[in-house]
């Protein structure tokens, strides 16, 4: 089972309602991903998979929520890698945060770079108005907790009140800190759910700023919520354990506040 976790992808596909999302964004698709740590177990073969999983859900937003290498500056990248991360397209845009493995090894600017060549926006304390048919939301996006500097009050400077917000935030504990600001939904990844999990006891070992937040939906607070997502790749040891890696799709809903399971 711990050689076949790593490649079998879990779709979590929900329904998320709040009353300050705006009619034309009634059934907005979103689909989050993140920590693929391409290099370690992760290759271009997986990303291939991955990208053409979410091609298939038709995303108006694409949303990577950081720790794209595990090494960036060790790794060799090639034409195929650019090939496969661009051919990711989606009406709203194409977003990410940093990881903390985006930092490291100095590899905050070739992260940057990119992210940028494959049509992603790397949003670090940083924010943008979405537009459809005369409707706007906002997704922001705050710096890593661990190797960067997340500052929340900067990446909302400006926000128009009554705006739904969606913060994308590598970190999940930062929930805690946003939770003072005019947020609606945080999506984050970083925690790999532990990547092994035990009955009973849940995830072994969680890093740094995933300690509160492990895995899935917590709401936060009335009217904000956070998504936890497993994510895709693994990191210093090449293994899960009822802890499947994991592709997010929300679809947006005007209405009373909740997230659900999405029932075709």
């Amino acid at each position: 089972m711990e050689e076949v976790e790593p490649e079998w992808v879990d779709i979590s596909h929900f329904k998320f309602s709040h009353p300050l999302i705006p009619p034309s964004f009634n059934q907005t698709r979103i689909v989050q991903f993140n920590d693929t740590h391409i290099g370690f177990q992760y290759d271009l073969s997986s990303l291939k998979k991955t990208t053409n999983i979410i091609r298939s859900f038709k995303a108006d937003l694409i949303c990577f929520t950081g720790d794209l290498f595990d090494n960036p500056v060790e790794y060799q990248i090639t034409p195929d890698f650019y090939e496969i991360l661009s051919s990711l397209t989606a009406p709203l845009g194409k977003y990410a945060v940093y990881g903390n493995h985006d930092h490291g090894g100095y590899g905050t600017e070739l992260y940057e770079q990119v992210m940028d060549k494959c049509g992603f926006k790397v949003l670090k304390n940083s924010s943008d108005i979405l537009l459809k048919d005369g409707d706007s939301i906002l997704i922001a996006g705050v710096d890593d907790s661990s190797l960067g500097f997340p500052d929340i009050a900067r990446a909302l400077q400006g926000k128009p009140e009554n705006l739904f917000t969606l913060l994308l935030s590598h970190a999940p504990d930062y929930a805690n800190a946003a939770a003072s600001h005019p947020v609606n939904l945080q999506l984050s990844g970083h925690s790999h759910g532990g990547q092994v999990q035990i009955p009973l006891i849940g995830p072994l070992i969680t890093p740094p700023h995933a300690k509160e937040y492990q895995e899935g939906l917590y709401e936060i607070r009335e009217g904000f919520s956070l998504y936890v997502n497993r994510g895709l790749g693994t990191t210093r040891v090449p293994y899960r354990l009822l802890c499947r890696p994991e592709i997010t799709v929300f679809d947006l809903y005007r209405g009373k506040d909740g997230l659900q399971p999405f029932q075709a």
